[in-house]
C-alpha cells in the first residue's frame, strides 16, 4: 500500500469508524451470532494473493460486525467499561503509524520522556501521594492491564522478602501472599506465576459491605509466621469488581509497613474517581502502600489497553526486572541520566500508549473529565433509588460510586431468568456476581456517551422484564 492508497483508504476508514460512534445505538450491544458462526464464514486457508482493501472493509461488515459485542453502547452496562473516545483513537492510529518500539529511553526518547511527564501530571491530578512522582524515588509506567501490574508488584515484593536472591536460586515455598475473597482473579494468578503458588495465598474475610477485615488479616499473617512461613505481599482493593467495596487502607497500610509487607493497592475501574476531589476520601491511606494502579481504559476514556501503575520505590522495582544484554546497552542507560521503563515490567518491548492518554487529558481536560466522572456517579445513585423504591427489588452492596448491585427478592432462579431475558432483546446487557452466596445483577453507569435517557430505558426494561 503506497502513501497515496494509505490517505484513500485511511479516509474511508476514519469514515467507517466516525460512522460507528454515531450509529452504536442501533447495534445489539450483546453479539448474536452461535459459537462457530464466524469461523464459518472464513476461507479454511489464507489468500495467495493479495486482496483488494475494499473487499477486506466489506468483510468487517459482513463477517466481524455481527460478532461484536458493542461495548463503546451507551446501553452497555455489563462488567466495568472498557471506553473509548475520539482522542484517544487518533492517538491511537499515530502510535500505530509511528510504529515506535519504546523499550528505551534511546530507542525514542519522547516515548519515554512523555510517559513519565503524563504519569506525574496524574499524580497531581488525581491527588495521589507525592511519593509516585518521577522526582522521587518512586515513579509511574503505564501497564497493559491491572493484571501485568499486580504481577510487577508480587515479583518485587517476591524479591524484596528474599533479599534479592529468588531470581538467582529460585523459591523455597514458603512465601505467602494476602487479599480478600473479593479481589480480582489477577491477583492469584499472579501469585501463580511469580511462582508463591495459589496454595500460599490467603483469602481474608470481608466485613458487611464486602472489605477487606484488617484483623483477619492480621490473624492469618501471624498464623503463617508461627508455622515458619515468610508472608511478603498484601494486595488491597478500592473498587472492587464484584461491588466495588474499598477495603481500608489505613489499616491495612499500616499493618503492612508494621510487618514489612509489600501492600499493592488496585483501583481498576475507581481510581478514575479521584479526579473529583469529593470521592478522594477513598483512597485515604494510599500513601502507605507501596504499589498503586488504575485502568484509564476502564473510566477515562482512553482505550485499551492502558493501565497506570506507580511505586513508592522504583529501585525495587527495577532490581526485580532489570537484565541488560550486550545489544541494549548504549550511553544513556550508562549515563543513569534517563529512564529505560523495559526495566518496569515483564515484557522488553512496549509500545507508545502514553500517546493517547496525552490526547485524552490535553483534549477533555480536568474539568472536563470530572464533568463525565460526576455524571456517571450520579446517574448511578439515582439509579439506586429507583430500586429502593420498587418493592420487587433490593440493593445487594452499598454503591459507593457507578456501580449498583442489585437483585429480584424472588431469589437465584429470577434474578439469572430476569438476566438472561434482558440480555436477550439486544436491547442493554447486563451483568451479574455472587454477593454472600445470591445472584447478584450488575449495572455499572460508565460508557463514554451515556445519558439519563440510557438509564431510564434500562431501568424500564428491567422492571418491565421482572413482570
Amino acid at each position: 500500500m503506497t502513501p497515496n492508497e494509505f490517505r484513500q483508504w485511511g479516509h474511508k476508514v476514519v469514515d467507517w469508524v466516525a460512522d460507528y460512534m454515531e450509529q452504536v445505538e442501533r447495534y445489539p450491544v450483546m453479539s448474536q451470532v452461535k459459537p462457530g458462526e464466524i469461523r464459518a464464514q472464513l476461507p479454511p486457508s489464507a489468500p495467495v494473493k493479495g486482496e483488494p482493501f475494499d473487499a477486506i472493509l466489506r468483510d468487517v461488515d459482513r463477517i466481524i460486525m455481527p460478532g461484536i459485542t458493542h461495548w463503546q453502547s451507551p446501553n452497555f452496562f455489563a462488567y466495568f467499561p472498557s471506553n473509548n473516545s475520539g482522542p484517544s483513537i487518533l492517538g491511537e492510529l499515530i502510535s500505530a503509524g509511528l510504529g515506535v518500539q519504546g523499550m528505551l529511553w534511546a530507542t525514542s526518547p519522547a516515548c519515554t520522556e512523555l510517559e513519565t511527564h503524563v504519569m506525574d501530571w496524574l499524580v497531581d491530578m488525581l491527588g495521589l501521594p507525592a511519593s509516585f512522582k518521577s522526582n522521587t524515588a518512586g515513579g509511574g509506567v503505564i501497564q497493559d492491564t491491572a493484571s501485568s501490574a499486580v504481577l510487577c508488584a508480587v515479583l518485587a515484593a517476591r524479591e524484596r522478602a528474599m533479599d534479592w536472591k529468588g531470581n538467582l536460586d529460585g523459591l523455597d515455598g514458603r512465601l505467602t501472599a494476602y487479599t480478600s475473597t473479593q479481589a480480582h482473579s489477577s491477583v492469584e494468578k499472579a501469585v501463580r506465576v511469580a511462582g508463591l503458588g495459589s496454595r500460599n495465598l490467603r483469602l481474608i474475610e470481608v466485613d458487611e459491605q464486602f472489605a477487606m477485615r484488617p484483623d483477619r488479616l492480621a490473624a492469618a499473617v501471624a498464623a503463617d509466621r508461627a508455622a515458619g512461613l515468610r508472608p511478603c505481599f498484601v494486595a488491597a482493593t478500592v473498587g472492587t469488581t464484584s461491588s466495588t467495596a474499598v477495603d481500608p487502607l489505613p489499616e491495612i497500610g499500616r499493618f503492612c509497613r508494621e510487618q514489612g509487607l509489600w501492600l499493592h493497592v488496585d483501583a481498576a475501574l475507581a481510581g478514575t474517581a479521584g479526579l473529583c476531589p469529593e470521592f478522594r476520601h477513598l483512597f485515604t491511606g494510599l500513601e502507605l502502600a507501596d504499589s498503586y494502579a488504575f485502568n484509564p481504559h476502564k473510566w477515562m476514556f482512553t482505550n485499551f489497553d492502558c493501565d497506570c501503575f506507580w511505586v513508592a520505590d522504583r529501585a525495587s522495582l527495577i532490581r526485580t526486572l532489570s537484565i541488560l544484554p550486550e545489544y541494549l546497552r548504549n550511553k544513556a542507560t550508562e549515563s543513569g541520566a534517563v529512564i529505560d521503563y523495559r526495566d518496569w515490567h515483564v515484557q522488553l518491548g512496549r509500545r507508545f500508549r502514553a500517546l493517547k492518554l496525552w490526547f485524552v487529558i490535553r483534549s477533555f481536560g480536568v474539568e472536563g473529565l470530572q464533568e463525565k466522572v460526576r455524571k456517571h456517579v450520579a446517574l448511578a445513585q439515582e439509579f439506586a433509588g429507583w430500586v429502593q423504591g420498587d418493592e420487587r427489588f433490593e440493593l445487594a452492596a452499598p454503591a459507593p460510586l457507578n456501580l449498583v448491585c442489585f437483585r429480584h427478592r424472588g431469589g437465584d432462579e429470577a434474578n439469572q431468568q430476569l438476566l438472561e431475558r434482558l440480555n436477550s432483546t439486544g436491547r442493554l446487557c447486563l451483568s451479574h456476581t455472587k454477593l454472600n452466596g445470591k445472584m447478584t445483577l450488575r449495572l455499572c453507569v460508565a460508557q463514554t456517551n451515556v445519558e439519563r435517557r440510557h438509564v431510564e430505558a434500562a431501568w424500564k426494561m428491567i422492571q418491565e422484564a421482572a413482570g
